[in-house]
């Protein structure tokens, strides 16, 4: 089991947390949305939970609820700018089966 960083993500996450002054790391999850199934939820990660998971990419933590785990095992996530004012993080997710006309939700 897994959810990875890449390096630009990682990157991306310690300047956050840097600017932030505090937190663990990132906190990945899902959650039931829209038409699909399923949205990913990005927060910080400041206090572990009995059931999370944490994995370590390129330094930075990522922490994961068990029961998100299911749907995003394998999980790489990237942080990608496709201009300077549009940027944020692209999910590569293998487990996904469809996704909704949006790109908002997801399938498993």
């Amino acid at each position: 089991m897994a959810v990875l960083l890449t390096d630009a993500a990682a990157r991306h996450v310690a300047d956050m947390l840097h600017k932030r002054g505090q937190g663990l790391g990132l906190r990945l999850g899902t959650r039931k949305s829209g038409c699909t199934g399923f949205a990913y939820v990005v927060d910080y990660a400041d206090t572990l939970g009995p059931d999370d998971q944490v994995f370590e990419s390129h330094g930075v933590k990522v922490v994961v609820d068990q029961a998100s785990l299911e749907q995003i095992d394998g999980l790489e996530v990237d942080f990608v700018r496709t201009s300077l004012l549009n940027q944020g993080f692209e999910f590569r997710n293998p487990k996904v089966k469809a996704t909704c006309g949006c790109g908002e939700s997801f399938s498993v």
